[in-house]
């Protein structure tokens, strides 16, 4: 119903566009999420900066936009309660360093063991995140200082500016694609709330509520550099390292997704490895810059691929864009009313959501809508690192389920006597049981041979159970053959010990992993 992309191809006015848009998009969630991790405003929005700019210049996908998250903000948030803000820089740094480490022993490519429908799920769970936080710029102070929904003619005019944002970002596209419709529909929406008068909350007035100070402003300088004041001693990185692991991995489940779904957006390639490596560079760099840090953004990296934004002259257009703003341009960036960027990230969700997965949901095997259903909820309910991990965890649970019922065996009598059991499907804990019910030890000739052409010793109960059916044909007296096995498992034999007489004449090779592009 919505087509997300509008652009097909890449160009450098495009990116600078794009760029730009994406820019004035970041400013009040980069705000939002520093008050969530109980930090200034200030220490979000250079984290949107640096993470942003080193994350376009050295990460593995052009086009992926990276800034301070919710994700990793909620993880914060009781490091900095407990320990002060120097404590979540230093932790920063160590998780950078964790992440940098992730990328040169290529543990990017694990991405690609993600199922399609944990990837549905992330994709629904945070489109409803997304639309979620949306939310709460339709609260407004009351008179005792809680926040309270709009009503009266507060709430239209807000709800008729959102409206017309999202037609414009819709329909534009239809008559022009010059310009980035997301940039045309913010500049005139606040056109016409400037030029109108017209009352309606704008992105100073939710500065001014999320700080509670009526001088707020997004104006500031550059960051410097300062190492984090904590005492470097033990007890230091026993405080840190937990916050730091969590934060690297939330960090790179999150990015390595956006890449991936990124990936299948634009028909390329992106580099899991190497973002791995530049997400840890822009932590490190946040953390001796007084920022936050953070991982890719999906809502931002969206409206960057909407507005035409492929290369990575797009995300350092955002990351100096937003820089500027703060330096320069506060004055202009705080009148922009909120209506116009929540139409701009409504459209984001329209265009995340996987709405095809309720027609697919009816087709596919029941387990895998469940696990579509399952972290979708987990992730709107706790964060994207438990949700994938569930979501992993249900999915190859189900595949040992159902896989345990595939192992099966053809027998003939060979011209020299010896019972061939002729293996089919793969032996692993799931399915030992099964295995061993295929053999008659009391009732088989003295020389049996078990073929693993078509099969496959997947682990240690694999090897376990090759043993104690060794053990059965050893115990009767009789001798037990294994033909056909694989390269790679020749190494996980030393259990079976001389029970077991192995052909190695035969054995295919089999390639596990590749690193290649990463």
């Amino acid at each position: 119903m919505f087509e997300l992309i509008r652009h097909k191809t890449a160009s450098h006015k495009a990116d600078l566009l794009s760029g730009l848009t994406v820019a004035l998009a970041l400013v009040p969630e980069a705000v939002a999420f520093a008050f969530v991790a109980g930090v200034e405003p200030m220490v979000g929005l250079y984290a949107a900066f640096i993470m942003g700019l080193v994350t376009a210049v050295i990460g593995g996908r052009p086009g992926m936009i990276s800034g301070a998250t919710g994700a990793m903000a909620v993880v914060m948030v009781a490091l900095v309660a407990t320990h002060g803000v120097q404590y979540l820089f230093a932790a920063v740094v160590l998780a950078g360093l964790l992440q940098v480490a992730a990328g040169i022993f290529k543990l990017g490519k694990f991405i690609r063991i993600v199922p399609y429908p944990v990837m549905i799920g992330f994709v629904n769970g945070l489109a409803i995140v997304i639309f979620l936080a949306q939310l709460g710029q339709f609260k407004v102070p009351g008179d005792n200082g809680e926040l309270t929904w709009l009503t009266g003619d507060g709430l239209y005019l807000m709800l008729g500016l959102v409206a017309l944002t999202m037609a414009i970002i819709h329909f534009l596209p239809k008559i022009t694609t010059a310009i980035p419709s997301s940039l045309a529909a913010i500049l005139t929406v606040t056109g016409l709330v400037v030029f109108f008068e017209l009352n309606t909350r704008t992105v100073v007035d939710f500065l001014k509520t999320m700080s509670g100070d009526d001088n707020a402003t997004i104006a500031g300088s550059l960051p410097t550099f300062a190492i984090p004041e904590v005492p470097f001693t033990w007890e230091t990185l026993q405080i840190i390292l937990p916050y730091s692991v969590i934060l690297a991995a939330v960090g790179l489940i999150e990015s390595l997704l956006t890449l991936t779904v990124l990936d299948e957006m634009t028909g390329t390639r992106g580099r899991g490895n190497k973002e791995c490596v530049g997400q840890g560079v822009g932590n490190i760099t946040s953390g001796f810059f007084g920022a936050m840090g953070g991982c890719a953004m999906i809502g931002q990296s969206m409206i960057n691929i909407n507005s035409g934004g492929r290369g990575r002259l797009s995300g350092i257009t955002a990351a100096l864009a937003l820089l500027a703003f703060i330096l320069f341009g506060a004055a202009f960036i705080e009148i922009i009313p909120l209506a116009a960027l929540v139409g701009v990230m409504f459209m984001v969700v329209l265009g995340t959501f996987e709405w095809a997965s309720f027609k697919v949901m009816r087709k596919v095997p029941k387990h895998d809508a469940f696990v579509i259903v399952l972290v979708t909820t987990v992730t709107v309910f706790t964060d994207l690192a438990v949700a994938v991990f569930v979501g992993v965890i249900v999915s190859a649970l189900v595949f040992a389920w159902e896989h345990a019922k595939h192992i099966s065996a053809r027998t003939e009598i060979n011209a020299n006597g010896s019972k061939v059991y002729h293996l089919t499907g793969p032996l692993f804990f799931g399915s030992v049981s099964h295995f061993l019910e295929l053999f008659d030890a009391n009732n088989d000739p003295k020389d049996v041979i078990v073929d693993f052409g078509q099969s496959r010793v997947a682990d240690h109960s694999a090897l376990d159970a090759i043993d104690t059916l060794a053990e059965r044909y050893n115990a009767q007296g009789k001798t037990l053959h294994l033909v056909h096995l694989s390269e790679d498992c020749k190494a996980l034999l030393a259990k079976a010990g001389d029970l077991v007489e192995v052909n190695l004449m035969e054995d295919p090779h089999y390639r596990v992993a590749d690193d290649k592009l990463d």
